[in-house]
């Protein structure tokens, strides 16, 4: 009884056209079972073996999709779909949409990469993302675990808004920093003109507004520093004011092409456009926050990496994400410039100092 509740809930699950979809895959599967079995004489050998097999992973993947579907369940009368960028911010989202009462009719997909960094070339095909998926495989400590991740990303993510009902209105969540500008624009550019419209919102615009006083402010870098009650306040003022024009949207897709066409690898904010800037950009302001930390002592002048980064990343007026960080760190080390104490498998195995015999330094100016 327990496992065909379970299968009862995987087919809920399904939308008109997946239904069709694997009921053509598993009358497939049974008529070549029927020839191969007709051939064989009713003898169970290893066609027989490898078609019940692909049945059975049929049924498996069937089954998995109740819990990859765990914050996407469209339904009929959905008024809303909520794009929305990082793990953080998409739970928040999830709390203060639940404490709305909207959780039923507010759908949300979230954007799981760090637009800010990596090449975003070609990006709609898979030569691109594989491009992608490289340079975070041999730059980025831990960020993706499988050679083909940035691929599943992508695949999921057009899966997801290919599936937002007509009448939804699309809500775009983002902020003042190249990570959320950047998924705006490649959001816009893969969704097209939607029929239920598009409408652009900044939280942290928003909460600035709301609840900063001239005795006390926060200034928010990105949207996920925004905590779910304060987010509230902010759904209860979305209203078709930002929603896209035809022109608008025609801009930021034409903004897009733009950005996916540049060679650098790490994208800022700057005058209110997403600026292509060298990977060695903030090397220089990474060896002075390291001038300027006290080391701990008897340690011989050597300071925990993961103190370095996060120093930077709390002093930084953009939004990179600690990673960025860590990998120019190793790229310090490599040059020359820096000595290592440790080994860097994670920041918090490892230490830095200056280069005893005297390095070069990075060029660029402080940021």
């Amino acid at each position: 009884m327990k496992e065909m509740l379970a299968i009862k809930k995987a087919v809920n699950t399904l939308q008109d056209e997946e239904v069709k979809s694997y009921l053509r895959l598993v009358l497939a599967e049974i008529k070549r079972l029927k020839e191969q079995s007709e051939r064989l004489e009713g003898t169970l050998q290893e066609p027989i073996t490898g078609l019940v097999t692909g049945l059975v992973e049929i049924y498996n993947e069937l089954m998995n999709l109740p819990e990859k579907r765990a914050f996407w369940d469209p339904s009929p009368d959905c008024t809303h779909v909520h794009i929305v960028p990082g793990d953080s911010y998409t739970g928040s989202m999830k709390q203060a949409l639940r404490g709305l009462g909207w959780a039923d009719s507010h759908k949300i997909v979230k954007l799981r990469e760090n637009y800010a960094i990596g090449p975003l070339g070609r990006l709609d095909s898979p030569e691109g993302r594989k491009a992608r998926n490289d340079w975070f495989l041999q730059n980025i400590l831990g960020y993706f675990t499988a050679t083909d991740e940035c691929e599943e990303v992508y695949t999921e993510l057009m899966d997801k808004l290919e599936q937002i009902p007509e009448q939804a209105r699309v809500v775009i969540w983002t902020s003042g920093n190249a990570c959320e500008q950047t998924g705006l624009r490649l959001a816009v550019h893969l969704l097209g003109n939607k029929p239920g419209g598009i409408v652009v919102c900044d939280a942290c615009s928003i909460c600035e507004e709301l609840y900063n006083t001239p005795e006390a402010s926060i200034n928010y870098r990105h949207s996920g520093e925004i905590p779910s009650a304060k987010l509230q306040e902010v759904l209860l003022r979305i209203h078709d004011n930002n929603r896209l024009a035809s022109n608008d949207i025609a801009r930021l897709a034409r903004q897009w092409r733009v950005i996916s066409e540049q060679a650098h690898a790490l994208r800022i904010w700057n005058d209110g456009a997403v600026v292509e800037v060298p990977a060695d950009y903030y090397d220089n302001y990474l060896l002075e926050k390291l001038d300027r930390l006290k080391p701990p002592s008897g340690d011989d002048g050597f300071l925990k990496s993961a103190r370095l980064v996060g120093e930077a990343l709390g002093d930084c007026d953009q939004y990179i994400g600690d990673a960025y960080f860590e990998y120019r760190v190793r790229e310090l080390i490599y040059s020359g410039i820096l000595e290592i104490k440790g080994v860097p498998s994670a920041m918090r195995f490892y230490s830095v100092r200056r280069e005893q015999g005297g390095g070069t330094e990075s060029g660029m100016p402080e940021v």
